[in-house]
């Protein structure tokens, strides 16, 4: 696991995401357009927060959520 998946950005809340939600990527939908990159899938299942490796963005498995399937 590379040091990206394993950090939040100090300054930047993570993005809580529901078990609904996933699989999770980045750009998520709310991202503005100005803003985008090439979509990258996260994996939030084996991490209590994950980076993109493109913007940094940080995500996380809200608590008390069970990933089904993934």
């Amino acid at each position: 696991m590379s040091d990206t998946q394993n950090k939040s950005s100090p300054n930047l809340a993570a993005v809580e995401l529901l078990a609904a939600d996933l699989p999770a990527f980045c750009p998520n939908p709310k991202m503005s357009l100005w803003n985008q990159h090439p979509r990258v899938f996260l994996d939030v299942t084996k991490a209590d927060v994950v980076n993109c490796p493109y913007c940094g963005t940080a995500y996380k498995l809200k608590a008390g959520e069970k990933a089904h399937g993934h």
